[in-house]
């Protein structure tokens, strides 16, 4: 006499939900090892880097960039202290890194300053090394930042040294003048970067040295601008880098909430989808 077919079956029934297990298993660490060693998306929540970056835009960045630390890993997993198969950013890059404040908070903002440079600002003039970095007037500009407000300002073609040659990258600037348009000389200390976002009058950066008084990457005395502000992001260390941004996967300006996707195909801004990030 054969066994009742429930019994038959349940053998079976185990084996599929033990393969699906794994495969699902197999399916995270794969997803999860892109993340960590490959390339990560995100999305970008503010107007700091305009004209280059959108509110709205997913990018791609790309972590073998720059070697990996523990803030390639997720949580943090303090693995290790430092980089391996580190390689230091050029100026000119886009770079994902964690905020100085709060690690668990990530900052986008172009690299300015490498080690051992001098960096400052006169009446909106940035000078890295005592020369003054040409920039083109491109036009005017207008957009609405995270915060509803309507910004107006001109849009130049600022050219950065970057041996053997240059690297043209867009910035927008509202006014030359103010505190941000007229700082000290900042001197980066090693294994330190100094970062500015593209929206050099709505951005807190590198600019701002409040808040940090410890660390190789604080402040040194006289490096005190604005030291005691809210905007404290001061010189970013090297351990802080997430990766390079590569690409805008696509953008979309949503004026309605959401979930009505029916406005999607007119809210996406389809020039900007797979453009490369200069």
């Amino acid at each position: 006499m054969s066994p009742p077919a429930s019994r038959r079956e349940e053998p079976a029934a185990q084996e599929g939900w033990g393969s699906f297990l794994r495969q699902l298993l197999i399916l995270v660490l794969v997803v999860v090892g892109i993340r960590t060693f490959i390339v990560e998306p995100f999305t970008i929540p503010s107007a700091s880097m305009v004209p280059t970056l959108q509110i709205g835009d997913f990018i791609a960045v790309t972590k073998y960039s720059y070697g990996y630390s523990r803030y390639s890993f997720p949580f943090s997993l303090p693995l290790f202290s430092g980089r391996i198969f580190g390689r230091q950013p050029e100026r000119g890059d886009v770079v994902v890194f964690r905020y100085t404040q709060n690690p668990d908070v990530d900052y986008i903002k172009r690299t300015i300053g490498l080690p051992g440079d001098h960096i400052r600002l006169e009446h909106g003039r940035l000078f890295i090394n005592d020369r003054e970095v040409p920039r083109e007037k491109v036009g005017p500009y207008a957009l609405t930042d995270e915060t509803g407000r309507l910004l107006s300002g001109t849009v130049y073609r600022e050219i950065l040294p970057r041996p053997p040659g240059v690297w043209p990258h867009l910035i927008m600037q509202m006014t030359d003048e103010g505190p941000a348009n007229n700082t000290q000389e900042y001197i980066v200390p090693p294994g330190c970067l100094f970062m500015m976002g593209d929206d050099r009058d709505d951005s807190a950066d590198s600019r701002f040295q409040g808040g940090r008084e410890s660390g190789s990457c604080a402040a040194p005395a006289g490096n005190d601008f604005l030291r005691g502000s809210n905007q404290d992001l001061g010189f970013v260390p090297e351990e802080n880098l997430v990766g390079r941004a590569r690409r805008v996967i696509f953008s979309i300006n949503l004026t309605h909430p959401g979930w009505q996707f029916w406005y999607w195909p007119a809210e996406i801004r389809w020039n900007r989808t797979f453009m490369f990030i200069q």
